[in-house]
């Protein structure tokens, strides 16, 4: 357990210690302006004086990577569930996911923008979007990946196809599901700030392009820090929800 909290919480927080210090001395050594790179000091004193702001901000951007997660999740597993299930559909869906990942959601913006207008709804499809592609092809190799073992004995116990997809299929492939989950919710926090970039009156990414025009650099590195913060608030989140769905995998890991 000590080793645990040594591995996971201790060497995290030393290096980004050591990293804030040696920028810090670098900053004040070379006398860097603070419009081309502000000290932590200086970030942390734009944080302090303009906290009300990014909390105020920051709502908004987390409303729209949240529920951009959430609709990834609710229409790519069971997306995946029909393309791991059907070769038919693997072969005619599976080729326009691919299509559509490739396509640089910042090109796609603009278009969402005059079909969705500046409200929540465009920064919504923008991180749903972004969040969608990794949801599916994860869930889909997960449920394709099912030890063949374990679905011949469930089929030798005759059991149904729901059966053997709930207690066979999906526990196997929970794994997968996850660490593709994990790579969604903080692509979904970037999607909202693309969305936030090319129109929008609030949230994190507004207020950093804003910061930028008016060469507040401190206030600009700011509102990045906290967009790092909340990515990493979801990931964890998702991987606390990870840790409570598979006790299987904490009882092998002690």
């Amino acid at each position: 357990m000590n080793r645990d909290i040594v591995r996971f919480a201790i060497y995290p927080l030393l290096g980004v210690a050591v990293l804030l210090v040696v920028w810090q001395i670098y900053v004040d050594a070379f006398n860097i302006n603070r419009i081309v790179l502000p000290s932590p000091l200086s970030i942390y004193a734009a944080t302090e004086g303009n906290f009300a702001l990014l909390m105020r901000e920051t709502w908004p951007t987390l409303l729209e990577s949240v529920f951009g997660f959430l609709l990834a999740i609710g229409l790519g597993v069971p997306m995946a569930i029909a393309v791991a299930n059907s070769r038919v559909l693997n072969l005619v869906l599976y080729p326009i996911f691919v299509a559509t990942q490739s396509i640089p959601k910042v090109a796609v913006a603009p278009i969402i923008l005059v079909w969705f207008g500046l409200g929540f709804e465009s920064k919504l499809a923008i991180a749903f979007l972004v969040a969608f592609f990794p949801v599916v092809v994860d869930t889909a190799t997960g449920l394709a990946a099912t030890p063949p073992g374990l679905l011949e004995l469930a089929r030798s116990l005759r059991a149904s196809r729901a059966q053997i997809f709930w207690t066979v299929q999906l526990p196997a492939a929970l794994p997968h599901m996850f660490a593709g989950a994990k790579v969604a919710v903080t692509l979904a926090v970037v999607g909202a700030v693309i969305g936030e970039f090319v129109g929008s009156n609030n949230g994190l990414g507004n207020l950093l392009l804003s910061a930028n025009s008016q060469l507040d650099s401190p206030l600009a590195w700011a509102a990045l820090l906290w967009l790092s913060i909340l990515g990493i608030v979801l990931f964890l989140v998702v991987a606390a929800l990870e840790w409570l769905a598979m006790p299987w995998a904490r009882a092998a890991a002690h």
